[in-house]
Order: C-alpha cells, then sequence, then structure tokens
C-alpha cells in the first residue's frame, strides 16, 4: 500500500504489485536486497537513452544517438525461449496480485462494514493468495532462471546488451527464494488476517478501546514476525526488525535509520520548543470554517489534474484513510477525505496521494519487477515533495488563492482570505495528537515514536499491551502533547492492522529524501519558483520522472538511485536545513 504521512496509500500499493501482502494486505513486498548487475551511468543516461516498455514486457531502449552508431537490439524472448516463457509466468503471477488488489481497494472503498463482509472477504484473499503463492513457488521458474542464464553466457550473445533482463533475473531469484520459504498456510494466514483485523482496529478505534483490537494486534505482529524469519532464511545474524524493515526499504539497515533520526531528532527538539514559546504565532483562521464538501471535491481535482495526475488513467474517491492503489500505469486510484469545518487537510491528502499516484503513473508497464516503486521511502518522497516542497510554498498559495476563494466561499460567508493568510496558516506549528495533520516540523517525532515502539515490539523489550501507556507517555515527553483517548493516540494508524511493521520509518525516509530531491530539482529546473506560481508542473513533473520514476527497481537501494542521480547518497541535512531555515 502506500502508507504515506496520509496514506494508506503505501500500504495499498504494494499489494498491487505483489510486494507483501500488508493489506491482505503497500503492504502497499517481496523485495529483497536489490544488487543490480550494471548500471546505466547517468551521463549514457542524459545523452542518448529514452527507455520504453515494449508490448512483451521487457524493456527496449530508443537510441537518440547517431544512427551509424546505433546498434539494434534484439529482444531476449527471440534468442532465449526460456526467457519468454519466464517472462509469461511472472506476468501472471502480477495480473493475480493485481486482482487482489482490486479486492483490498474494494474492501477499504466500498465494501459493507460487517463482521460477515469481512470474513467472507478474508477468505476471498486468502484462497487468492494460496494460488498466488503456490504459482510464485512453481519450481519451473527455478529451473528457468539458471537456462536463461546460461543462454546470456552462450558465445553467440552479446550480454552487455541484456542489463535490464539481468536485473529482471536478479529480483525474480530474490523473490521466488524468499517465496519459497513461506509456508503456503502462512500465506493464506496472512490474507485472511489482513481483513479480519483491519476490521477489528475500526471497531476498537470508533470505540477508543485498544483493549478490543490488543489480541488481534498480537496475532499480527506474531504473524509479521513468523513470515520475517522465514525470509531471513537461515541466516539469524540478520536482526529480525532489519528483515522487516528490509521489506519496505531494502538495504537499510536498523542502524542507519537509528543514525538519521538521531540526528534528525537531535536538531528539532529544541527548535521546534523555541517556535512553541512564540508570542506571535501565525493565525490558522484561514483554515477553518464551514465548507461544502463537493466543492472540496471540485477544485481537489482542478487543483491535482492540473499539477500531473492523469485522471483519464486514474480516479479519486473517498475513504477514512487516504491511500493510493496501482492496479498498472494505466489505473491508478486515490482516495482522501474531507470535511466540512476544515478544509485544508482534504487538500493535502489530495496532493500527498497524486504524488504517490504520478509515481505509478510513470513506471513502466512490463508487469515485472523491474518497472515496479524502488521502495517505500522513494515512495514517500514523491508523496512528500509535492504535497510539502511545492504545495506548502508562497507560490503554491499565490496560484490556489484565487481557485479556494472560490471554491470554499459559501452562502453569506467570503473565504477572502490572502495567499500570505493561506501560506501562514497552513506553515503553522502547532502540536498535534494525529501524525497525519501533524506539521511538518513535529511530524518527524511522531514517526520516530512508531519506530521506536515497533521496533522494541518486535525484539522483546516490550509487550503489545503495554503500547499504550508508552505511546502516551513518549508524546508526552517528546511533544508535549496529552493524549486522552486510544483513538487519537496508539489506535490512529492502520498499518499495523495491515502487518506493515517496518513501515513507519519510511515516512520520514521519505521526507529526507524529498527534501534532497526539492534542493537539486530547484537547482536544475529553470523558472522552478515562477512555474509554481503560474501553476505550470511539467518541468518538475518530468525531471522527478527522470531522476526517480523511470528506473523502477534497476537500483539495488534508495541510496544507489541517490548516489546515481543527484551525486550523493541520503543526507537528513537537507530536510534540517528545510525545516530550520
Amino acid at each position: 500500500m502506500h502508507f504515506s504521512k496520509r496514506s494508506l496509500g503505501a500500504l495499498a500499493l504494494a499489494v498491487s504489485v505483489g510486494k507483501v501482502s500488508a493489506f491482505q494486505t503497500h503492504t502497499r513486498s517481496e523485495s529483497g536486497p536489490r544488487h543490480i548487475a550494471a548500471f546505466i551511468s547517468k551521463d549514457k543516461i542524459q545523452q542518448s537513452i529514452v527507455r520504453k516498455s515494449n508490448i512483451s514486457g521487457v524493456s527496449t531502449f530508443q537510441m537518440s544517438i547517431s544512427a551509424e552508431n546505433a546498434e539494434v537490439k534484439t529482444p531476449l524472448e527471440e534468442i532465449s525461449p526460456s526467457y519468454k516463457e519466464l517472462v509469461s509466468k511472472l506476468q501472471t503471477i502480477t495480473q493475480l496480485r493485481r486482482c487482489s488488489a482490486v479486492l483490498d481497494y474494494d474492501r477499504m472503498v466500498l465494501m459493507p462494514s460487517s463482521d460477515d463482509a469481512a470474513a467472507s472477504r478474508g477468505a476471498q484473499q486468502s484462497a487468492l493468495a494460496s494460488i498466488i503463492h503456490e504459482k510464485a513457488t512453481d519450481s519451473s521458474i527455478s529451473g528457468l532462471i539458471e537456462k536463461v542464464h546460461n543462454d546470456l553466457m552462450s558465445a553467440d550473445i552479446n550480454s552487455s546488451q541484456f542489463e535490464d533482463e539481468r536485473r529482471v533475473l536478479e529480483l525474480t531469484k530474490i523473490s521466488f527464494e524468499k517465496n519459497e520459504r513461506i509456508p503456503a498456510e502462512l500465506e493464506a494466514k496472512r490474507a485472511a488476517l489482513g481483513s479480519s483485523a483491519y476490521t477489528a482496529w475500526v471497531k476498537a478505534r470508533s470505540a477508543s478501546d485498544f483493549s478490543m483490537f490488543a489480541p488481534t494486534l498480537k496475532e499480527c505482529f506474531d504473524t509479521a514476525k513468523a513470515i520475517a524469519n522465514y525470509h531471513r532464511g537461515g541466516d539469524t545474524s540478520v536482526p529480525l526488525y532489519t528483515q522487516m524493515l528490509d521489506e519496505f526499504e531494502m538495504g537499510m539497515k536498523a542502524e542507519r535509520i537509528d543514525d538519521i533520526f538521531g540526528e534528525i531528532q537531535q536538531a528539532l527538539v529544541p527548535l521546534i520548543s523555541k517556535v512553541l514559546a512564540s508570542e506571535s504565532p501565525p493565525s490558522m483562521d484561514a483554515l477553518h470554517g464551514t465548507f461544502d464538501i463537493e466543492k472540496q471535491k471540485d477544485v481537489n481535482k482542478e487543483i491535482i489534474t492540473k499539477m500531473g495526475f492523469d485522471i483519464d488513467s486514474g480516479r479519486i474517491d473517498e475513504s477514512v484513510h487516504p491511500f493510493t492503489m496501482s492496479f498498472s500505469p494505466s489505473d491508478v486510484r486515490i482516495t482522501s477525505r474531507f470535511s466540512t469545518d476544515e478544509w485544508y487537510q482534504g487538500l493535502a491528502a489530495t496532493i500527498h496521494e497524486g504524488g504517490h499516484a504520478m509515481y505509478e503513473q510513470n513506471i513502466g508497464g512490463s508487469c515485472l519487477d523491474i518497472d515496479s516503486y524502488l521502495s517505500m521511502g522513494a515512495h514517500e518522497s514523491q508523496s512528500l515533495f509535492w504535497e510539502r516542497h511545492i504545495g506548502m510554498t508562497k507560490e503554491f498559495c499565490k496560484w490556489t488563492s484565487a481557485k479556494l476563494g472560490s471554491a470554499l466561499s459559501g452562502e453569506g460567508s467570503d473565504f477572502d482570505y490572502s495567499a500570505d493568510d493561506i501560506y501562514g496558516a497552513i506553515n503553522a506549528v502547532s502540536p498535534s495528537e494525529i501524525r497525519v495533520e501533524a506539521d511538518e516540523l513535529t511530524y518527524p517525532l511522531h514517526v520516530i515514536l512508531r519506530y521506536n515502539i515497533e521496533k522494541d515490539v518486535v525484539e522483546g523489550r516490550m509487550e503489545v499491551d503495554d503500547i499504550p501507556q508508552r505511546w502516551n507517555e513518549a508524546m508526552k515527553s517528546m511533544l508535549d502533547v496529552e493524549i486522552t483517548d486510544d483513538a487519537k493516540g496508539c489506535l490512529q494508524d492502520v498499518h499495523w492492522s495491515g502487518l506493515a511493521i517496518g513501515y513507519f520509518p519510511t515516512y520520514l525516509i521519505g521526507s529526507a529524501t524529498a527534501a534532497q530531491l526539492a534542493y537539486y530539482c530547484e537547482k536544475d529546473v529553470p523558472n522552478f519558483h515562477d512555474d509554481i506560481a503560474n501553476g505550470e508542473f511539467e518541468n518538475i513533473k518530468n525531471w522527478l520522472t527522470e531522476k526517480v520514476h523511470k528506473h523502477g527497481r534497476r537500483y539495488e537501494s534508495l541510496d544507489a538511485m541517490l548516489e546515481d542521480q543527484l551525486g550523493e547518497p541520503l543526507n537528513p541535512s537537507y530536510l534540517i536545513n528545510y525545516l530550520t531555515s
């Protein structure tokens, strides 16, 4: 999926491409460590290559260099019948996972909320998960990988032409070995539990009673730990939580996350205290009033489509928790939520999910793992780039102020706030109980809190029953926020009900990546600020597609992609500078 700051999105996305089944489940991950066979250099990309996806599902390249230097590439399927057969099997698995994602989307948007409906849907998804698992662990896949490898070693083949195909083999081998380790009954249990746990979470949240959810949540943690234990195989040197992180942010160990998060927390805590002590905080009056829901939907759709979301290849619905789900680049759906007394959370959620969707709409259409999102940190960077580094700027407020004034005015009440009023209101710092409503300065601490809790539960330092007390104490010590009920505390997020344990850190990794991308985008795109003020986003979107979207999983990690595309790996100093400047 894509659980984003405001999204189930990531949780939901994962399901659609078959990575974990956290809602089954982004969730919006069968991805393991990625070791790419060969990189295409940045210079070559800039000078000569425009990637396309052909109908058979393997990537091809359109050469823009001179004709005399161009070499026509024969598709590997024409050389290796084994590769053609392998691709066919892999594409079938992807399509079945997308079918499961359709059931998931319906469950979260349209399905009745009764226990019987949840049980029935859980049985459907469990049955489908068993079929998918059977096909994903088909022993012939391993044999085909070996045959294709031997074909590529043939003296008659220039194997340097088939970098993408080698990456397909590598990703397939990793995925197959992980799938093969999971017993079919455990895979079916994960799918059924994702449905029943979601229903249990919704009920407990409505009643604001953690004890109603605690037994199910313990089962979610235990099942996720069992899956991670199988995934790591016999290598017990890999900590269980690191293995769980790898499902969402491959190649990034808990130790590196500890260092990054520690640096961010150390920089932000004293600043937050200083900002909150200010005697002249900006007014937030522009956010509140009485607003028509349908008018909000209309202006949200107008804004996000102008920013680059292809509405002809997607749709916008409503859900309890906003999310994004992709069934293919030509069918990417987002959800948002709206309130009659506050308009900004709806717009921020729409922009955030639209950022996820634009990533999915610009990935290759091969139906192979190489053309799926790189990691959840990469995915969150796209949603947060648009939400924060575009949608919270003065220029964006200038562009949208007239649109908002028209949409948010009602009978006898005009929305006559200026662009400066709106900018001040949406950038105000005010500690919140709710993560998805937190300002961007205090938001990182919400993520760090969840990261610390789930890590301690997995590593046996605390029990599931102790989560509410630990949560409330941490909110008080980190943000000076009193939590008075579970619904606004430890029951506010859906992620753990989807077995998405190890997912939360990707939000802050995505925040740091978004700030780093924004720094370089502003340097590279002429008239960056003027384009935003004029509502012209094509150059910015194209830059993101060139640097992030089109590469899919051709890199082994987020660090590797940033190193190649920007010249340095993930560097939290860009986020710290952005938040403290």
